[in-house]
C-alpha cells in the first residue's frame, strides 16, 4: 500500500470551470486497489504554489501524480501554455518531496515524450490511468524496473467510478455548479482534426447504465448535487446505447439535470423528448463547419441541412443547444466562408461559438495534411501551438468579417475572448452552470 497525492493542474475557465473527472476516476481506482489517495486541485487553491507545497508536506506522499487536461485553449487568437503550469508544479514539488512524480491525462497522452522531457517529471502514463497508475506505483514500490512512459492500450473491464473529493466538489459547486461524469469512452468518428480516437479509442466502450446512475445518485445524496455534465466525446452514439442511460434515469426519476456533447446527426425529436423528461437541460453540438464542402474536408459525415434539422428538433423540445464552429480550416474558400455565414442564419434559437484556424495535433488526418502541404515538418515541436489556416484565405480579414456578422448579437460569440468576457459577467452576477443556455430565446412557447 502506498500513499499517493493526485494533483489536477488544469487552470482553464473556458467555457466554465470543469471538475477534474480524470483525477477522480484514477483516485477511485487506486483506492479500490488498497492505496491511500489524497487529491489536490490547483485551480481550486487559487493557483497557489504555497498551498500546493503545504499539501505535499501535509500528505508526505510516496508518489505524486499530476494530471494535465489541456495543452492550451485551442484559440488561435489567444496564447496559453498549460504544460508550463505542469512544469512549474514539478519544480515546486521537487523542493518538498523526493517522491517520484508521475504525469498523466489527455494533454500528456498527446505528446508524452516531449512533455516528460519539458517538465522534468520522472514517469508518465499515456492513455487511461485507472489500471496503469496502480500498476506503475506498485511496480516502483516493489523495486521492479519499469519504462519511464507506460502506454496503456485500454481497459479490459468496467471503468472505475469517480471518487469525488468533498472540498473540491464544494469549489466547483460555487464556481460552475457542475460535476462531470462519463457514460462511455471512445469515438467511432474520424474528424480530421480530432484526437479523441487516439486518446480513448476508435470504438465506443460503454459503462453499465446502472453504474452511471449509481454515481449520479451517490453524488446527489452526498453533496446535494443536481447539475451534471456528461463528458463523453459524443453522447448520442449510433447504436443507441445512450438511450439506455436515459431509460435508467427515467426509471429512477432522480431530481437532477444534465447536459452533454452531441453529434448533430441522427438526432430524433422523439429521443430528445425522452432525454428532456430524464433531465437533459442543454447540449453542446460539434458542428465544426458551416458549409457542406468544409464539413466534408473535416470528415464530419453529415451535411449542414442535418445540422439545421437537429437544431429544429432542439427548438421543438425547448432544449437549448450551442454550436461550436471553426472557420479557415481545410477546404475553406471565399465561397465556403460566405456560404457558412449565411448558413448560420438558418440556426434559430441557439448560440454559436466561432473560432478561426484549427490546432494541429499529432496523429490526426489534419496533421497528415499539414505534413503533405509542408505547413509542418516531421520534427516540428507541436507542444507549441500550430494552427491550420486554409491557403488563399486571409485569416485577419476572416476574423473581421465574422466579428462584423456577429456584432450586436447576444447569441453569437467571436472572437472567443468575447465569450469569456460575457461568461465572466454572468458568473459575477451569480449565474452558475453552462451560462450560455440562459441566452437562448424562443419566440413561440411550445412545451416539450
Amino acid at each position: 500500500m502506498s500513499r499517493i497525492l493526485l494533483v489536477s493542474s488544469n487552470l482553464t475557465l473556458d467555457p466554465y470551470p470543469v471538475y477534474p473527472l480524470g483525477m477522480a476516476v484514477v483516485a477511485g481506482a487506486l483506492t479500490a486497489r488498497g492505496h491511500v489517495v489524497e487529491q489536490f486541485d490547483f485551480l481550486a487553491s487559487g493557483a497557489s504554489e504555497t498551498a500546493f507545497a503545504d499539501r505535499i508536506r501535509e500528505v508526505r506522499p510516496d508518489f505524486l501524480g499530476i494530471s494535465m487536461r489541456n495543452l492550451d485553449t485551442c484559440d488561435s487568437l489567444a496564447s496559453s501554455d498549460y504544460p508550463a503550469v505542469a512544469r512549474r508544479l514539478v519544480e515546486v514539488a521537487r523542493t518538498c518531496t523526493g517522491a517520484p512524480i508521475i504525469l498523466g491525462g489527455p494533454a500528456f497522452t498527446i505528446l508524452p515524450e516531449a512533455i516528460l522531457a519539458y517538465t522534468g517529471a520522472d514517469y508518465g502514463i499515456a492513455g487511461e490511468g485507472e489500471g496503469a497508475a496502480a500498476d506503475l506505483v506498485e511496480a516502483l514500490a516493489a523495486g521492479r524496473e519499469t519504462p519511464r512512459i507506460l502506454r496503456n492500450a485500454g481497459l479490459a473491464g468496467e471503468m472505475a467510478s469517480p471518487r469525488y473529493d468533498e472540498a473540491i466538489v464544494a469549489f466547483y459547486q460555487g464556481a460552475s455548479g457542475l460535476l462531470n461524469i462519463q457514460t462511455k469512452r471512445g469515438c467511432a468518428h474520424h474528424c480530421a482534426y480530432c484526437n479523441y480516437p487516439s486518446l480513448e479509442g476508435a470504438a465506443y466502450r460503454v459503462r453499465d447504465p446502472r453504474a452511471v446512475v449509481d454515481d449520479l445518485e451517490e453524488a446527489h445524496a452526498r453533496f446535494g448535487q443536481t447539475e451534471f455534465f456528461i463528458a463523453d466525446a459524443v453522447f448520442n452514439d449510433e447504436g443507441g446505447r445512450h438511450m439506455e442511460v436515459v431509460d435508467e434515469l427515467l426509471r429512477r426519476a432522480l431530481p437532477i439535470r444534465w447536459a452533454c456533447y452531441m453529434r448533430p446527426s441522427l438526432i430524433r425529436e422523439a429521443d430528445l423528448r425522452l432525454m428532456a423528461r430524464a433531465g437533459l437541460r442543454a447540449a453542446e453540438l460539434g458542428t465544426d463547419a458551416c458549409a457542406d464542402a468544409t464539413l466534408r474536408a473535416l470528415g464530419k459525415g453529415f451535411t449542414f441541412d442535418e445540422v439545421v434539422e437537429a437544431n429544429e428538433a432542439f427548438v421543438a423540445c425547448r432544449v437549448p443547444c450551442a454550436h461550436f464552429v471553426m472557420f479557415g480550416g481545410p477546404g475553406e474558400t471565399e465561397a465556403t466562408f460566405a456560404r457558412g455565414l449565411a448558413n448560420l442564419e438558418r440556426l434559430r434559437s441557439t448560440v454559436v461559438f466561432a473560432f478561426t484556424g484549427i490546432r494541429i495535433f499529432p496523429g490526426t488526418a489534419l496533421h497528415t495534411l499539414a505534413l503533405r502541404e509542408g505547413r509542418v515538418g516531421p520534427h516540428t515541436d507541436l507542444r507549441e501551438p500550430v494552427y491550420y489556416h486554409a491557403a488563399g484565405v486571409d485569416a485577419g480579414a476572416l476574423s473581421g468579417r465574422i466579428e462584423a456578422a456577429f456584432r450586436g448579437r447576444r447569441d453569437r460569440f467571436f472572437p472567443p475572448e468575447r465569450g469569456r468576457e460575457r461568461m465572466t459577467v454572468l458568473r459575477a452576477m451569480g449565474f452558475r452552470g453552462l451560462l450560455w443556455d440562459s441566452l437562448v430565446r424562443y419566440k413561440e412557447p411550445r412545451p416539450c
